[in-house]
């Protein structure tokens, strides 16, 4: 048995955690084990549980893989990641689950995999499988090329009521995007054309439906107070992405078309909003739309260049940076990364640092925040679009007991990586 000793919990108290195997044994004071790791004047966090990322495999190798994905999510602290279904081919059936999964095996964390809605869908073979979600289902067209219709959407919300299953929408309604700016070159013509008010009427139509059809509905990325608003009203549970959080339109200058993602970036006031909510409890989640691309991609006109940004390595340091600059509450931040998902999702071993509970635990040092760099990161993309922000990275990272990621240096991007140890962790 390992024992971290005299670590500093989220809510402030100092305790020890006993490691057995892969559980959590007893969380106190006093406890004794095998080994002893020091961690006076340290946090410990249970680990992120990120159900919003892009591995892009298969299809599209070159711009992330599970095993590089993994890597760079357990050095920023992710213990489990979930995989959306807009690879190549599309995570739409039984067959291209079955696929997917066994490129996961290649992770360094535990995972899940959603489940895609398009018209040539097959939920019967889809079902069959250990889905974590439904979705994200597209209510507009966004990397994929999977935008449905509403007929269409009333399917995937009963098909996943039937199956107590819960559905993630992308909430963007195409007809109020505004084709007017398409003779731009600018950066901002991007947000622009996908306005907030698209947002907020996709939200209308999924809560609609939601308190209509039933079952447990998931809006992902967020990026309005309006919508984050209209959501939780209806009953509905919201992520926000770090992107759409830290970055705004006044960011676009200097991001070009590396700023370019959908949802775009809103204002700065908006942005501020936003984080308000995310705050004060209204936002459940933080998860972080990780959409790598290569940088020789996305260097091109505004119009061309793909959507997404990479993220899963410096979402949970951002948030740790905020709690270090007194701008969020370390309880805050573990439930948005770990209880809350867990929560949401059914995953009762995970998201909690008490005894029974899968050992996922991020130790971490407040005194060690450091600039965020593209260079250092560990994924395959070497560009963030948070290069410079102050961040705390995880001295040590553990799934189910298992280190994953360690440095000596929590101030540096040097450490060294665990064994692949990931599962499904939906095991039905």
């Amino acid at each position: 048995m390992q024992v971290f000793r005299n670590a500093t919990l989220p809510d402030g108290r100092e305790r020890d955690v006993a490691i057995d195997g892969e559980k959590i044994e007893a969380v106190g004071t006093d406890l004794d084990g095998e080994t002893v790791i020091d961690a006076s004047e340290k946090w410990l966090f249970p680990g992120m549980i990120d159900v919003h990322v892009h591995f892009r495999e298969p299809g599209f190798p070159e711009k992330e893989t599970w095993a590089t994905g993994s890597k760079a999510a357990a050095a920023g602290g992710v213990t489990t990641a979930v995989d959306q279904p807009n690879t190549d081919p599309p995570t739409i059936d039984g067959p291209s689950f079955d696929r997917k999964a066994e490129l996961a095996a290649a992770s360094l964390i535990d995972w899940g995999i959603n489940g895609g809605v398009t018209p040539s869908w097959d939920p019967e073979t889809l079902f069959e499988r250990p889905l974590f979600a439904l979705g994200e289902v597209f209510l507009a067209d966004s990397t994929g090329d999977m935008g449905i219709d509403r007929s269409r959407f009333e399917d995937a919300l009963k098909r996943g009521k039937e199956a107590e299953t819960t559905v993630t929408v992308h909430a963007e309604d195409a007809t109020k995007f505004d084709e007017s700016v398409r003779d731009r070159t600018d950066a901002p013509a991007w947000s622009d054309y996908r306005p907030p008010e698209a947002e907020i009427a996709a939200i209308d139509v999924a809560a609609e439906l939601a308190v209509e059809i039933g079952g447990p509905v998931h809006i992902a990325h967020t990026s309005t107070a309006a919508g984050i608003d209209r959501a939780a009203e209806a009953g509905l549970t919201t992520e926000v992405t770090p992107h759409h959080l830290f970055l705004s339109r006044d960011d676009l200058p200097e991001l070009g078309t590396f700023g370019r993602m959908n949802p775009p970036l809103r204002a700065e006031s908006t942005r501020r909003d936003v984080f308000e909510r995310v705050a004060d409890g209204t936002v459940d989640v933080i998860a972080t739309d990780h959409a790598p691309h290569t940088r020789a991609q996305k260097d091109t006109d505004i119009w061309s260049a793909p959507s997404g940004v990479p993220g899963v390595e410096t979402a949970l340091p951002l948030l740790l940076g905020e709690v270090a600059a007194d701008r969020l509450d370390p309880k805050r931040v573990r439930d948005l990364t770990a209880r809350n998902p867990a929560r949401i999702f059914d995953l009762p071993e995970k998201g909690r640092i008490e005894a029974g509970a899968d050992a996922d635990l991020v130790l971490v040092d407040f005194d060690a925040t450091r600039k965020i760099r593209g260079e250092d990161l560990h994924g395959k993309t070497d560009w963030t679009p948070f290069e410079g922000k102050s961040a705390v990275f995880p001295e040590l990272t553990l799934v189910r007991g298992q280190v994953v990621w360690e440095t000596e240096d929590p101030a540096g991007p040097a450490g060294e990586f665990g064994a692949p140890v990931g599962e499904n962790v939906r095991t039905d």
